[in-house]
């Protein structure tokens, strides 16, 4: 008798669990349902489930705007999750809900994106779906035989603006979508842009030299007892405690969001100088907070101040940047102020709240300041290096770690700036993938998406491409070196023997690929080994020596090979100020 009950559990258990299970591969006789009335975003979230189904599955299910029974229907969006009792009305803007039952699903969000997102994220966490570049998504083989728990998944992303600075996805807007970066594109099929805008350099423009230099210079920052009007970065730094340029700076924010009464915040920041005004109203106020910060968050706040009397809801926006990094000792922003802390200072190997990095410190403090001050902080984070953009960059290691230190740190917004104005840098897919779905999803960590998307992304080549990323990062870690983001190849320790090394990874890469899509995606990911190369063994030093004994057997064409790859794989920048081909023909000569 107990032999029977004990059978008899086993079969109830094993019913219960395949009861919370839903196998896709019995879905053929489903419906996907979009009400009439869903925005553009809805709309296209079920044409995208529909073609992401059909990839997985081979099933192509119909599109209809009312379920056609009470049963096997996908409700996408928030009209249509309606049906069924699901609703989204506490999710914002991008927030989503995806509940699976054994005989519905709906997917629904906040609008304009949640929706959207949900069927990308439905996809990723049932599917094993990765969108790992525009042109390469990847979809398990054996995608149409799972089975999806039911159940309710809830998601609300930490960051309100997620802005990976990367080329392809401003090339490539669908793409950028996928990946839920909502900085890229108005396209209102995709969701739009977020209202929020990065916060940036802006006193140039609202208080323009060339409208106003001649007529009142007394409007421009007094430095060393003059009024200087030709000033790089920008132009020059305004007087922040005249009050006519206060009210010209407010009225000028005013205008700009009358011509856009949508927009959330606005930028009212320094010019990209440290040329800041040293008068006596000025420097009274600095050094009585400590800080050049004092005068221009005193311009910030008396800017925010007439600005809310119209726009209560808008924020003014300022970068902590440079000499404005450092928190004033009394002074506070107002309630309708954003702080954008800048980490241009930082190591950029080690994470930032590494309490054995001496250089990273001074930032935790500042941010741990302003966190007591400010309840809306951004922060403008940098993953590349501007002076080569191709050179070996090893931070891919701590891309995680920092973005869920700034989580930790209610950190609203995060800008991570890489080489955004050209095509083809340092391995440039890998990191945009990380680095998207890490500040989309801070519980990943980025080395395991490396891993994952070097597996993925360049089948059998991929074992000697991760070779090559560990022996930079740890060439890098053992030499005891700390680069910021403008590093040399001695600042990321680079010598002969790791380049000789990174070129032979490479090699070995290529005999391994197993076809010409993916040979070509090794070629584009290896010219940051031949730009290592070049940079430390070929190309003349300041004393006009090289170190071409160290060359690689095989390497004696390697200029020309290394321009002949950069043309091919489409580089436009070889650094933030410098055209490809202007790089090329500087390399040409020198090689002369």
């Amino acid at each position: 008798m107990r032999v029977m009950m004990g059978v008899l559990m086993m079969i109830l258990m094993v019913s219960a669990a395949e009861a919370a299970n839903l196998k896709v591969g019995k879905m053929a006789d489903w419906t996907v349902v979009v009400a009439d009335d869903a925005i553009p975003s809805e709309h296209y979230a079920a044409e995208e489930f529909r073609l992401l189904f059909k990839q997985c599955t081979g099933i192509e299910l119909p599109i209809v705007t009312k379920p056609p029974n009470d049963r096997w229907n996908v409700l996408i969006g928030q009209g249509a999750a309606g049906f069924i009792g699901v609703h989204a009305d506490d999710l914002g803007e991008e927030g989503l809900r995806v509940v699976v039952r054994t005989d519905n699903i709906a997917i629904t969000g906040g609008r304009p994106r949640g929706t959207l997102y949900g069927v990308y994220e439905f996809f990723e966490r049932y599917f094993g779906v990765r969108f790992l570049t525009y042109d390469h998504a990847y979809i398990p083989s054996n995608a149409g035989k799972i089975s999806i728990p039911c159940g309710e998944f809830p998601y609300q992303p930490p960051f309100s603006f997620r802005w990976p600075y990367y080329k392809e996805n401003v090339d490539h807007p669908e793409f950028a979508a996928r990946l839920r970066v909502n900085t890229t594109t108005p396209d209102e099929k995709l969701g739009g842009n977020t209202h929020q805008v990065l916060i940036s350099h802006s006193l140039y423009n609202l208080l323009p030299v060339g409208d106003y230099g001649k007529s009142h210079p007394e409007y421009y920052a007094l430095v060393d007892g003059v009024r200087k009007l030709d000033i790089g970065g920008g132009g020059p730094e305004v007087c922040s405690t005249n009050p006519e340029v206060i009210d010209l700076v407010a009225q000028a924010v005013i205008r700009a969001l009358d011509a856009d009464p949508l927009q959330r915040n606005i930028s009212v920041s320094q010019n990209d100088n440290a040329d800041y005004c040293r008068c006596e109203n000025c420097e009274a106020i600095n050094q009585r907070e400590g800080t050049p910060m004092g005068s221009h968050l005193f311009l910030v706040n008396a800017v925010a101040e007439r600005v809310e009397r119209k726009y209560p809801n808008v924020k003014i926006g300022t970068l902590a940047y440079w000499y404005t990094r450092k928190a004033p000792k009394k002074m506070v922003p107002r309630k309708n102020v954003q702080i954008q802390l800048c980490s241009i200072e930082c190591c950029t190997l080690h994470p930032i709240n590494d309490p054995k990095c001496e250089r990273n410190k001074e930032f935790c403090a500042d941010l741990s300041a302003w966190k007591r001050i400010c309840n809306d902080i951004w922060v403008w984070n940098y993953n590349t290096d501007f002076a080569n953009y191709n050179l070996p960059f090893p931070n891919l290691r701590v891309i995680g770690p920092n973005v869920r230190f700034f989580r930790d740190n209610n950190v609203k917004g995060l800008f991570m700036q890489a080489n955004g104005n050209g095509n083809s840098g340092e391995m440039c897919d890998l990191r945009n993938y990380v680095i998207s779905r890490c500040i989309w999803n801070p519980t990943l960590d980025s080395w395991p998406l490396v891993e994952e998307f070097c597996r993925l992304h360049y089948g059998k080549a991929a074992k000697p491409i991760m070779e090559y990323l560990n022996m930079i990062h740890d060439n890098a870690q053992s030499a005891g070196v700390h680069p910021g983001c403008f590093p040399g190849p001695a600042d990321v320790a680079l010598t002969p023997e790791s380049c000789a090394k990174a070129m032979g990874y490479f090699d070995e890469a290529l005999k391994l690929a197993d076809d010409d899509t993916v040979r070509a995606r090794v070629e584009k990911a290896s010219i940051c080994a031949y730009r290592a190369m070049l940079e430390v063994c070929v190309l003349p030093k300041s004393d006009n020596s090289t170190c071409a004994a160290a060359m690689p057997k095989g390497a004696k064409g390697i200029v020309e090979d290394y321009i002949a790859l950069c043309q091919r794989h489409n580089m436009t920048m070889a650094s933030e100020g410098m055209l490809a081909g202007t790089y090329f023909e500087q390399i040409r000569k020198a090689m002369e």
